[in-house]
């Protein structure tokens, strides 16, 4: 018979156990996490506040930022916490529940940047009818669909992940609750459980890939078939941050989860981790903002009149 035991928490290892990097790698992930809450929040007050923001492809980019704060705040308080107080301890609750939001924000944002393509796609290839394809109701259709994909396909991971039988041990080889690594820990037959995940999160990434890549192939030949130089360098423009997101997330979702096991360690694993759960929500509002002249403009008129009535004021 198995040495099997209720499991009431989990132990996270971290990223490592040097006395002498605990305080560099708080100050750091402590910035990262400000300038990703702050970089977020900023993009979605600007775009609610100014009218000229209030377009398609706008709308789009304040739900990404929403989604990027809401996966980055799942996980990274807690890799601060271990860094600062020591504290590994994670509840069962409580790492279901950080299992759960993670998965459903990052699979929303999946649904969300083919959404943004498709978008893309409307405001190259049909610019005359762009208004009339992308109204209000079609675009809160598609955030919300995206949304409820996210929540469904966790609902579905996390009600089968923490279904299984732990073993004797709890201690997580990782920063955060993740699925290889919880897999690990398992005395129940996980065969299955390892295949749904690579069909469910196959065919997630798959289908929203197959529509990007589709629609940035019509997007390619429409901008070849402009005979100004002037559009085609608006239209590579407006794509050009999009696609470095796309690039960064699917490169590391592809290698994370749907690449055998056998090619990637569990060290290997945590850097990978590291990247698209901290540092991706923080690049995000830095490739959209600084590369952006509307934000800017908008940043700017804010700046400017909280200069103005503080002016006033005094």
């Amino acid at each position: 018979m198995e040495n099997r035991s209720e499991v009431n928490e989990f132990i996270l290892v971290g990223l490592t156990d040097a006395p002498e990097l605990q305080v560099p790698l708080f100050i750091v992930f402590a910035i990262i996490y400000l300038i990703t809450l702050v970089g977020n929040l900023v993009i979605i007050a600007l775009i609610s506040w100014d009218s000229h923001l209030h377009t398609p492809m706008y709308f789009f980019l304040s739900n990404l930022s929403l989604v990027d704060f809401g996966y980055s705040s799942a996980i990274t308080p807690k890799v601060i916490a271990i860094f600062l107080m020591e504290d590994k301890i994670i509840s069962y609750n409580g790492c279901a529940a950080q299992f759960f939001f993670f998965v459903a924000f990052t699979t929303a944002e999946n649904f969300l940047l083919a959404a943004m393509a498709y978008d893309r796609h409307a405001a190259v290839c049909k610019p005359l009818h762009y208004t009339t394809i992308m109204t209000s109701n079609v675009c809160a259709g598609l955030a919300v669909g995206c949304y409820v994909c996210g929540f469904l396909n966790s609902s579905i991971h996390t009600r089968d992940t923490f279904s299984f039988d732990f073993c004797s041990s709890n201690v997580v080889h990782d920063f955060f609750c993740d699925f290889p690594a919880l897999v690990a820990l398992s005395c129940s037959e996980t065969h299955i459980s390892e295949l749904i995940l690579f069909f469910v999160a196959g065919f997630n990434v798959f289908f929203a890939f197959f529509i990007i890549l589709t629609s940035y192939l019509f997007i390619f030949i429409a901008i070849l078939r402009m005979r100004s130089a002037k559009g085609r360098r608006k239209a590579f423009s407006t794509c050009a941050s999009h696609l470095t997101t796309i690039f960064i997330f699917y490169g590391t979702v592809i290698f994370m989860y749907l690449l055998p096991s056998s090619h990637h360690s569990m060290d290997t694993d945590k850097v990978v981790s590291l990247f698209y759960t901290t540092v991706i929500p923080m690049l995000n509002p830095v490739i959209y903002s600084l590369r952006n002249k509307d934000v800017k403009s908008a940043f700017t008129k804010i700046c400017q009149g909280a200069k103005s009535s503080l002016g006033s004021f005094l």
